[in-house]
């Protein structure tokens, strides 16, 4: 694919050789053709760089899962703690054990405002998060442990019904919560209550997913309609004065990913658009792997009601959190009988092959629009909507 400029309105002998970059004579010219070549690739260079702190406090950014948040994990977390795992970024570690089994380990915050809203609660998000992270690495959850600090004041009864939503969450994705810590902190000191929850299953023999996998032709599915979540929460706090059903897709996809991997064992990676949405995921991929994502927004699912307050609010829903929701890159010769299962199961009756990888644009993800043109689909600072998850 090429998305450098059209110079078909070029004409004559003068305009060809604009084009072609060499003069009469047959010597060299340096051309528009040769500048566009130049900007393309000082474009390219600068994207592909990873982002550099140079903040000196911390912000809300930071926390969004944007370029602010890369920035920050490599300057800081990286940095300090620097080891062949870490430095992969992903949302777990997958590690061997001397049994010649291999354990997947995640751990995952949450600090959403307000606890409760449309679809689920901090205590749902607390499970799925971490359940769904596990999940992306081709683990079968299986144990969680969960903290919680809770500000002085907090409603007794309140957190009974946050530790009730838990459980129901937890049986429903065929987890246990088996230790967990509880810490008290001054009124004001915390937003109500943080949750931190850390998960560990166990990754079938055989099974990797990996971004390496990853190849020129694979397809990429999603398994539902984009934004719910942070939509939901967004319009919870009611700022806006906006009126609307939308509700969380805060759920486990564990279930939902085993029935993708048995109709397509040779599923080559898996996420969670969670904190940035697709779009942050799929650029995060095309770093990776140096590769091209190419999304098609007609293929994109998103439900008319977070369409329209997107729209209103100025927010591209490629850009919003799921959290019950996975993409998935498959094999071309995979991708039908991938579709057929996700459909087949209720979490994924909305889903949609929405693109695919390619050579070129490099490390780059593109957009082919309604109106048949192409956009870059870059990778946001920050995300729009803070404490979202």
């Amino acid at each position: 694919m090429d998305y450098r400029a059209d110079h078909q309105g070029v004409e004559g002998a003068e305009g060809a050789a604009a084009i072609v970059g060499v003069n009469g004579a047959g010597g060299e010219r340096r051309g528009p053709s040769f500048r566009e070549d130049q900007v393309l690739e000082r474009i390219d260079a600068f994207r592909r760089r990873r982002p550099r702190l140079l903040d000196e406090v911390v912000t809300l950014a930071h926390g969004a899962g944007g370029k602010a948040s890369a920035a920050l994990v490599d300057a800081v977390f990286v940095e300090a703690f620097r080891n062949d795992e870490l430095e992969r970024r992903g949302d777990g570690a997958v590690l061997p054990l001397p049994s010649g089994e291999t354990l997947a380990f995640s751990t995952d915050s949450f600090v959403v405002h307000p606890l409760r809203f449309p679809g689920g609660s901090i205590g749902h998000l607390a499970i799925h998060g971490t359940v769904n992270d596990l999940t992306m690495m081709g683990a079968r959850p299986s144990w969680i442990s969960a903290a919680f600090v809770i500000e002085e004041g907090f409603p007794i009864e309140d957190l009974r019904g946050i530790a009730a939503d838990m459980a129901e969450a937890a049986r429903a994705a065929g987890v246990q919560v088996v230790t967990g810590d509880t810490k008290v902190v001054a009124s004001g000191a915390a937003d109500g209550l943080f949750i931190t929850t850390a998960g560990v299953g166990l990754v079938p023999a055989g099974r990797r997913l990996s971004a390496d996998r990853v190849r020129p032709g694979d397809r990429v599915l999603l398994s539902g309609t984009i934004g719910d979540h942070g939509m939901a929460v967004l319009l919870a706090r009611g700022d806006l004065g906006i009126e609307s059903d939308i509700t969380s897709d805060t759920a486990p996809v564990n279930a939902l990913a085993e029935a993708l991997l048995a109709a397509a064992p040779a599923t080559r990676w898996l996420r969670d658009p969670t904190r940035g949405g697709v779009g942050t995921v799929c650029n995060e991929l095309a770093q990776d792997t140096g590769l091209g994502v190419v999304l098609e927004e007609p293929a994109l699912p998103v439900a008319p009601d977070v369409l329209g307050a997107c729209e209103m609010l100025g927010i591209d829903p490629l850009y919003v959190a799921c959290e019950g929701r996975l993409l998935a890159v498959v094999a071309a010769e995979e991708a039908d009988a991938a579709l057929a299962a996700l459909r087949g199961h209720p979490l994924g009756a909305g889903a949609a092959v929405v693109g695919e990888i390619v050579d070129s644009p490099a490390a780059t993800v593109a957009l082919r629009t309604d109106f048949g043109g192409t956009r870059i689909v870059d990778m946001l600072v920050g995300d729009p909507l803070p404490r979202i998850c």
